[in-house]
C-alpha cells in the first residue's frame, strides 16, 4: 500500500512538472508562431465564409511570417481593429506604404498610403468595415497572416495572395 502511495505521488509530481513546462511553451507558440481562428461575418466573402453559409471558416493565422511586418499586396491578414482595440478583424492588403489607391467611399477619393501603414479592405465591399471607413492602418496593428483554411474539411486549402484587378494601386512606390 505504501508503494502505491509513493507511485501516485511520483505520477502527480511528474504531471505537474510536465504541466508547468507545457503551458508556457504552448502559450509562447500560440502567441509567437501560429494559432487558429474562426472567421465570422460576410466581409471577406467569397474568399472566406462563401455563399452566406451559417458555418464559419476556421483559418490558420501565422504570426511568425509577419514578425518583420513583411506583407504583400493580396495577403489576407488579421489585425487589431483601429476603432475597437478589443476586436481583431481579418482583411486583404490592397496597398502598401507609398502606394496611391483609389478609395471606395473614403473621405478622400485618392489616398497615398503613409510610411509604416497599409490599406486593407474586405472582399465584400458592401459589408466590410475596412480602410474605406478608417483610413490607412499602422503596421503595428498587424496580428498575423491567414495562410490556410482548416475547416470545414471540404474547403481545406492554402490561401494565396490575390489582388482583385480593379483594386490595384494607381501608382506604386519603387520596389
Amino acid at each position: 500500500m505504501a508503494q502505491a502511495q509513493g507511485l501516485g505521488k511520483r505520477y502527480i509530481k511528474a504531471f505537474f512538472k510536465g504541466f508547468f513546462v507545457a503551458v508556457p511553451v504552448t502559450v509562447t507558440f500560440l502567441d509567437r508562431v501560429a494559432c487558429v481562428a474562426r472567421v465570422e461575418g460576410a466581409s471577406m466573402q467569397p474568399s472566406l465564409n462563401p455563399g452566406g453559409r451559417k458555418a464559419s471558416d476556421v483559418v490558420l493565422l501565422n504570426h511568425w511570417s509577419i514578425r518583420n511586418y513583411d506583407v504583400q499586396r493580396g495577403d489576407i491578414v488579421s489585425l487589431v481593429s483601429p476603432r475597437n482595440p478589443e476586436q481583431k478583424i481579418i482583411k486583404r492588403v490592397i496597398a502598401l506604404e507609398g502606394d496611391i489607391i483609389k478609395t471606395i467611399g473614403y473621405k478622400k477619393k485618392y489616398v497615398k498610403v503613409p510610411h509604416g501603414h497599409i490599406w486593407v479592405e474586405g472582399d465584400h465591399h458592401g459589408h466590410s468595415f475596412d480602410s474605406n471607413a478608417f483610413g490607412p492602418v499602422s503596421l503595428g496593428l498587424l496580428h498575423a497572416r491567414a495562410t490556410h483554411i482548416l475547416w470545414p474539411p471540404q474547403r481545406w486549402q492554402k490561401l494565396q495572395p490575390m489582388l482583385p484587378p480593379e483594386r490595384k494601386p494607381l501608382q506604386r512606390e519603387q520596389e
